[in-house]
């Protein structure tokens, strides 16, 4: 397995979140305009979703060769991607590509829930490593964070099956990462008592 390396943030951050913001902008550039391939009219959404599947691989491939490493998560959206991507360019049905991020964060709810089942938080199998926390308190992220999986699953059915394209284009891309961050990290900020920190000399965590 290649070595793992560390490449400027920024550009770390360029490429894991440019794809989204490409498929944003061009969703504003295309959404008036109507596409005829071979006989049949697509609309811009539909275009717009094809041209960033390949922006979005591109986009990983450039941060695998950089850092030699994909994490699963990565993985795994961009299967969905290009799953419902094709799925709505091959029925010329926009809801595809809609029903994607359900189905993302339902997945992320289902996979945490069933390490719960089994006493366990797969969040700390990813995390420990980075962040040190006492396992009650990798239990009760787990917990919350399943929880707000399971809102942000529900939430996408009701915004894209009553809202307009225009809106849900917005939410997708800016409301639910912005809404998920700020959650995780409410919940750090509130979990500080379960951190583990280094023992000074004397035995007593640092004050």
């Amino acid at each position: 397995m290649a070595e793992k390396r560390e490449i400027n943030p920024v550009l770390k951050q360029v490429l894991e979140l440019g794809p989204p913001l490409a498929f944003f902008g061009l969703y504003l550039w295309l959404k008036e305009d109507v596409f005829t391939f071979a006989g049949t009219e697509y609309s811009g959404f539909i275009v717009a979703t094809v041209v960033f599947v390949p922006i979005m691989l591109a986009a990983m491939g450039v941060l695998w060769a950089l850092t030699g490493h994909i994490s699963r998560m990565q993985v795994f959206t961009a299967i969905m991607v290009i799953f419902f991507g094709a799925l709505t360019a091959w029925f010329n049905d926009e809801r595809f590509f809609k029903m994607k991020t359900t189905l993302v964060y339902g997945f992320f709810a289902l996979l945490l829930g069933i390490g719960l089942l089994r006493g366990k938080s797969y969040l700390a199998y990813v995390l420990s490593d980075a962040i040190p926390m006492q396992e009650e308190g990798w239990m009760i992220l787990t917990r919350r964070l399943c929880l707000g999986f399971v809102v942000l699953a529900v939430g996408n059915e009701i915004i894209w099956r009553t809202l307009s394209t225009d809106l849900w284009v917005k939410i997708e891309t800016f409301g639910f990462p912005i809404a998920l961050f700020l959650f995780i990290w409410a919940q750090f900020a509130a979990l500080q008592k379960y951190m583990d920190f280094e023992e000074d000399e004397g035995g007593t965590p640092p004050q």
